[in-house]
Parts: structure tokens; sequence; C-alpha cells
């Protein structure tokens, strides 16, 4: 049961949500899966995965999935319908009575949830996983606008923020950067934790996982994740080229996404196509023995505001090797976990993974000190602070406003 004295009534809202593969979709999911398993009613309004509304129950929370369509460019994820999502959320709101709501954006789905709880009186949360990079790939937009696509949509994200009663995000850095982009108010950092049990060391495993996902027994660097441009796992792929002459290593590569074809192509070009393995889509079941076919998790990307995947490797006992950029340096103490890099500097990469990859003794010591610093974000301890949140915005609960200048439905 909850450390809260009473049963809470949550309405999540997200505009991203399983089958989804994503850190805010991951996030969300078992978000409100640890509500509901502590007792809490648990409500999620999110985008249908194949098309048509309905409602289902799945680990005791219940999901009303809003009619759906493609995203434009974007094959493998889908977007609510805006007609009716107004009308559908304002009846979910007075039937459910929730005592909060929690909105994961200010996209469509979120912005809406939030619009309606405020109209009703309900206290709003808002947690931000934005970063414009993520967008651009998906929105293909040219590189001449990216820092003027990026302010508009930073400046829009502040405005749907400001309605909310209280606003978190994964980090002190996430925290830092809403502020630097305008928004005048509190943010709390509440990590999006990790799950500590299913996430641990299997040294004792490594030769079973790697003959389950087909692989050969290697020196083996691991990255679980989108293959999107913004992760920019072509990095590693140019790295494990340059350490390839001098060891018998492989890149194992957990996930699907628009540059894995590029990746290929790369991975042929520089010779070492059989070094980098594709596993594709991994099911959330198996996640914990992908990592533990590894000796080294390597993370490239410049657009984390936390990186629940750099989360899991650690809790499963592996060095980290990642970029210096935005939130990823929180998770590297630097000669005791792994190593960062400057991100793009594959020279400087190549030579992480040389030393990671040495002696056992040092990677072992590295892995055993990712695991202490990942038990800092339990995720019971997100959960509980959660559940504060919620219950003192119960106590204190909005007068119905009107908001239609801030957010639109």
């Amino acid at each position: 049961m909850a450390k809260t004295d009473r049963v809470l009534r949550v309405l999540i809202a997200t505009d991203t949500y399983p089958p989804d593969v994503n850190g805010a979709g991951y996030f969300t999911h078992r978000l409100a899966e640890g509500l509901a398993g502590r007792g809490h009613r648990v409500h999620v309004i999110c985008p249908s995965d194949h098309g048509d509304p309905y409602v289902t129950v799945n680990g005791g929370v219940t999901e009303h999935r809003l009619r759906s369509s493609p995203i434009p460019l974007q094959e493998s994820m889908r977007m609510a319908v805006p007609l009716g999502i107004g009308g559908h959320t304002a009846r979910l709101v007075a039937r459910l009575d929730p005592d909060v709501v929690h909105v994961q954006s200010h996209f469509p789905v979120s912005r809406t949830a939030l619009r309606r709880g405020r109209a009703a009186g309900v206290p709003v949360v808002l947690t931000n996983h934005f970063m414009p990079d993520n967008l651009y790939a998906h929105a293909h937009l040219p590189q001449g606008v990216h820092t003027v696509a990026g302010s508009i949509a930073w400046r829009d994200m502040v405005r749907v923020a400001s309605a909310a009663d209280h606003v978190t995000t994964p980090t002190p850095r996430a925290a830092r950067l809403l502020r630097e982009k305008g928004f005048a108010r509190a943010v709390e950092a509440i990590s999006c934790g990790i799950d500590l049990e299913r996430f641990h060391p299997r040294d004792e495993d490594r030769a079973a996982a790697r003959a389950r996902f087909g692989l050969p027994d290697r020196d083996t660097v691991v990255f679980v994740g989108r293959l999107d441009v913004e992760k920019r796992v072509d990095d590693t792929v140019r790295a494990l080229a340059r350490v390839v002459p001098e060891r018998d290593a492989q890149l194992v590569l957990a996930g699907t996404g628009q540059r894995e074809l590029e990746l290929r192509a790369l991975a042929a070009e520089l010779g070492i196509a059989d070094r980098v393995r594709f596993l594709g889509f991994v099911p959330d079941e198996d996640l914990p023995l992908v990592y533990a076919t590894g000796d080294v998790f390597a993370i490239a990307g410049v657009a984390e505001l936390q990186s629940i995947a750099t989360l899991e490797a650690m809790s499963s006992g592996l060095p980290v090797l990642a970029a210096d950029a935005m939130a990823l340096p929180h998770l590297v103490e630097e000669g005791r976990n792994g190593f960062l890099f400057p991100p793009g500097d594959v020279d400087v990469l190549a030579d992480r993974l040389r030393t990671v990859l040495g002696p056992d003794g040092r990677r072992r010591a590295m892995g055993g000190a990712s695991r202490e610093m990942a038990l800092r974000h339990d995720h019971r301890r997100s959960l509980e602070r959660f559940e504060s949140v919620y219950a003192s915005l119960g106590a204190t609960a909005p007068t119905p406003v009107r908001v239609e200048r801030v957010v639109a439905a």
C-alpha cells in the first residue's frame, strides 16, 4: 500500500505510451503500473495503438485509448486525432473525479487534459520530457530552421507548463534547462527511477544471454534505444571500427529506428558488418538479458534529459561511456563508473573503449560503481515522491480557472 494515508485517483495523460518505444513512454508506463501496484486507482488517457478507440485494463491500469492516426513521416508512432479529444477528456475527468491529473508533455492529449483538469478544479502535475532535438529528425526539418523551430517549441512548452500546479523534470540539468527557456516558477527534479530488482548484475548469465540472442562470445558494447539521428549511434559504430583491429569486440544494438539501414551500410563500409549486431525491437521483459550480454554501455546522444536506458545499464552493473552533453554527465563519475567523451569525438570514444575493455578487474570495479550509483534512483523513491506531490496538491486543490489563452484543446 502507498505511503499516503488514502487511495488516490490518478488520471495520467500522455501522447506516447507503449507499444511506442521511447523514454517518455516507458517512464509513463512504469509510473502508472507502479502507482497501481501501490494501491492507487490509475487511469491513462493516450492515443490508440492501432487507430480505433478502446478501453482496456493492463496491470491494474485502465487505459483509455483515443482514436489515432499515424504521425506523418514517422509511421512507427501514432497521434490522437484532434477532433474529439476535448470532449472525451472532459467527460473522463467528470466521471473519474480524479484527485490529480498528471500530464507528460505539452502535446495535444496532455495539454487538453491539463486544460480540462484545471477547468474542473483538479490539481495538475506536468512532467517535462521534451527536447526539440528529439523532434527534428521525425519532422524532417532542414538544419537551417532548427534554431527557430526549437525556440517556438520551447515558448509553447513554457506557456503550457505555466498553467500546471506543479512541474517536474527527471534531472536537475533538465530543470535548469526549463528555467533557461523562460519558465519562471519552481521546477522539481524527480528521477524517472529504475527497478533495481529487475535490472541487476547478471555476470553468471552472460554466456546464456549471448547464446539467447545468437551473439559470439566477444567483448561486447551495448546500446539500447532508438536508432535515430539524435542518438548518434554512428559515432559508436565508427569508434568500434577503430578498436576492432586491436580487440575482439562487437557492438550490440537493441532497438529500431529510421537510421537502421544507414547504420548497416556504415558498418559494411567500415568492414565491421559482422561486428555490429542488430537485435531489433526487444520486449521490455527481455531487456535485462540484453544488458547481461554486455561489458560496457555506450551512449553518444546529445539530447538526453535523463536516459532510462543508461540507468538500466548502470543498475545491471555495466561501466558507462557517455557523451558529455545534457544530463548524461550526471550519470558518470569520470574514471569511477566510466568516462565522458566530447560529443562527436570518435577518437576519444574509441580510446575510452580501449580503456574500459582492458583488464577485467577495472571493468568489474567500474560496473560495481555503476550499480552503487544506480541505487540512488530506486523507482520506489520516485513513486513515493509523486505520491507526496499528489497528496499535497489535493489538500490545496485549485479553484476552477479558464486557460483558453494559454492552452488550446
